[in-house]
Formats: C-alpha cells, structure tokens, sequence
C-alpha cells in the first residue's frame, strides 16, 4: 500500500480548489482496497475524476484514489457486447473505446468529465440518454466488511442524478469495475434531444452514424461547458428541477418563454440554467468565483478562490430561485 502524504488536492479536483487530507492511496486493483482494510485507515473517502465535487475545506480523511483501469468484452452475441471496464477509466475513454469498436449506446454521452465508477453513482446523462439504459452490472467492495459484491441494474434504484450509492448505502462501498452492455446492430440513434439535431442540420446530416452523433455532442458541450484546465469548474453544478403539469402552466402564465422537457403525464422538467438566468446570476462575478458567462448552470473558480464562497453562492442562487419561482433546486455536484 503506498500512502502520499501532504498532497494539495487542487490537480484532483477541477475545480482547482487547494484542499489537504490525511493522506491518498492509490488503489490500482482490488488488492490494494484489501491493504487498506487491513490497515484499518479510518475515515475513508473515495475519488475518482475529482469533476464533480466542490471542496469546502480541508478533508479530514484518507481518500482512496481510484485508479483501476482496463476495458474488455467479457461476452457478446452477434448484436451486442458485454463490456468490463475498470472504474478508474476515464468516462470519455470509454466512450472513444467504443466508437472505436463501432459500438452504440454511449455517443451521446460523449465529452462527460469524470471516471466510469462515478457514473453509475451519478447515473450519469446528456442529450436524452442516462447511463441506465446501458448498465448490467458493477463490481463493489465494503469498505468495513471487505466483501465483494456485484449490483445488478435494479439494486442500484437509479433516479436523475441518483443512485443507492448517493443515499442509502453512501461511501459504504468502493466500485472496482462496471459493467455496459453495447449494441453491435439493430439500435436506434438518439437524435431526438433539440441541440443535437440542430447541430446534424446545419451539418446536412440526415441519416448520423453514432461517430456523427458524438462529434455534435462533443461541439455542443464545448460551446456551452468552459474548459476545467481553464476555468476551474465542476460542469452542470445544479439538477434541473422536476415540477407538475399545473404549476409549469402557472409559470407559463407569468413566463411566456419558459423552456421544459415533459417527464411523464404529470410531471414537466424546467432547465435550471434558464431559472438562474432569469434570476440574474449568469456572468456574475464575485472577487475570485462566479457563474460562468455562457452557462448559468456553471460555477467557476476563476483562480484564488475558495469551496465555501462557491458554496455560500450555490446556496444564494438556491435560495433566490425558491423566493422567485417558487422551485426548489439542489446541487448535482458532491459536497466535501
């Protein structure tokens, strides 16, 4: 087991916060979750990609940096691939793997920071596609019993932006390996989300090849997302907000141009970007934080500042939301 000590956190995470912990150990495969059990570190906190969470402080813990690695198909018939990957990987790693193998499913999901094990914990989504819908399994370890356990899609009780792993059973377990299943033929390619047909419009683009879909994903995202090796920033720091049909009309009434998604007969999701927009936090810019100029969603560290003024700010933007609209929106990104 190698233990770093007096490591700054600022290049693990991209909001560029500088944060110290009790050490980080880097674990490069299950043998090396089994050493730290025996060591008995207490507390324990995991990190993967370190893109989607805010450090408010110093970490009174040890972190366990995830860095096992690997992708192989573990079976396949003649429409589709069950894939193993390491869940240190790099999301957009994988997806560039699997355009690589002409395999569908992950496309839209292209550009997405952060590692394959935070995926499944986040369930992870964009352009109309969550990982859900191509997630069989995950392969995890207990932190204080050091049994393996393998969680199958329904174990996981997905949600948007949510999982077990961020409720009933958070920092109990250390996912080593996740497992997708990927189609070889006979899918559909999702270009029902707006931006992106838009994008394979202007392109003349009729009939897109999950590359084609990738590559709009992947021009959206970097018009809309700043650059964390640039602007210090977590991504989308806000969940979009899900409400009923009747107080969507009732905003309607008020908001002629407010955008939403329909979720189901009942329910209509409202981008919170417009909502923060609205409310006139988009190109705030307060000493050294602020949200970004393009994308209300984001808040950035412009260089010196600090986890509890963008969290003292995340907090501001919550609240004025609710005194204004009425809606209550919460963070996507983990607060440490």
């Amino acid at each position: 087991m190698v233990l770093l000590d007096n490591v700054n956190l600022k290049n693990l995470n991209t909001f560029g916060l500088h944060a110290k912990s009790k050490g980080i150990i880097p674990v490069y495969n299950e043998i090396n979750v089994f050493e730290v059990l025996t060591e008995r570190l207490t507390p324990i906190r995991i990190l993967g990609g370190g893109s989607n969470i805010l450090l408010t402080g110093d970490v009174d813990a040890f972190i366990l940096k995830n860095e096992i690695k690997g992708i192989e198909i573990i079976d396949e018939d003649e429409n589709q691939v069950m894939v193993q990957v390491g869940a240190g990987e790099k999301w957009h790693q994988f997806v560039l793997w699997a355009l690589s193998q002409n395999l569908a499913g992950v496309e839209n999901l292209s550009l997405i920071p952060g590692s394959v094990g935070a995926a499944p914990m986040q369930n992870i989504g964009a352009y109309g596609v969550e990982q859900e819908s191509i997630f069989h399994c995950l392969k995890a370890i207990h932190l204080e019993s050091g049994i393996r356990k393998v969680f199958f899609k329904d174990e996981c009780k997905f949600g948007y932006r949510d999982s077990i792993f961020k409720n009933i059973v958070k920092d109990q377990y250390f996912i080593t390996h996740v497992v997708y299943i990927l189609k070889k033929q006979n899918y559909t390619v999702r270009t029902d989300y707006g931006a992106i047909k838009d994008v394979l419009a202007v392109k003349g683009i009729v009939t897109p090849s999950i590359h084609q879909v990738s590559e709009a994903v992947i021009e959206i995202r970097k018009s809309k997302l700043p650059d964390p090796a640039l602007i210090g920033n977590a991504g989308s720091f806000f969940k979009n907000p899900v409400v009923s049909v009747e107080m969507f009309n009732a905003l309607q009434n008020k908001y002629k141009d407010i955008p939403s998604y329909p979720v189901s007969a009942t329910d209509v999701k409202i981008p919170a970007g417009w909502l923060i927009e609205k409310a006139g936090f988009k190109g705030l810019k307060r000493n050294h934080i602020g949200v970004h100029h393009l994308q209300a969603l984001v808040l950035v560290n412009f260089g010196d500042g600090n986890g509890k003024e963008i969290y003292h700010l995340a907090l501001e933007i919550c609240q004025t939301i609710n005194n204004i609209f009425g809606i209550k929106i919460e963070p996507e990104v983990n607060i440490w």
